[in-house]
């Protein structure tokens, strides 16, 4: 497995993984609502995916085997993660844990010095055990009531030079 930047070509497949894994991984979260569903899903979009690769302070990633994408992830270079999702397939492989080490070296190479995000309640105790900390109550997003904002300090990164 490999974690690289995200191409243009791959928007299709990015789309499909976010999709699949928050209509088959995500149920504690969306409770099989469609309103929540179709909230949720409506900007997992392929020229919604397309813009985030391109825009210049994101970086998306993607963990892929072969030709297969695993898991997608993206982190803003202010340190905000606002996407970890990996496929059906590959849950509990190490997938999320290695996208999600590669997210916080993104953000430290670009200067952040902590990571924060929204947990959904499927993947909380996952960010808990990767050392986040809950910074306050659940937030009410997309008609879910599980919503968790987390943060993480990040160790300095290697010295250069």
């Amino acid at each position: 497995m490999e974690i690289r930047r995200a191409r243009m070509s791959d928007a299709e497949t990015i789309c499909a993984l976010l999709r699949r894994s928050i209509i088959e991984l995500c149920v504690a979260d969306h409770r099989d609502d469609p309103a929540i569903l179709d909230a949720w899903l409506a900007n997992k979009i392929p020229d919604n995916v397309r813009r985030w690769i391109e825009r210049p302070d994101n970086n998306l990633l993607v963990a892929a085997e072969g030709d297969d994408i695993l898991a997608v992830g993206c982190v803003t270079d202010s340190g905000e993660i606002t996407l970890n999702y990996v496929s059906p397939e590959a849950r509990f492989r190490g997938v999320s844990k290695a996208m999600l080490a590669a997210l916080e070296a993104a953000a430290r190479e670009r200067g952040a010095e902590s990571c924060a995000l929204v947990s959904t309640e499927t993947a909380r105790r996952f960010y808990a055990s990767a050392g986040y900390l809950e910074q306050g109550p659940p937030e009410r997003r997309l008609g879910s009531k599980s919503s968790y904002p987390m943060a993480k300090r990040l160790a300095a990164g290697p010295e250069k030079g």
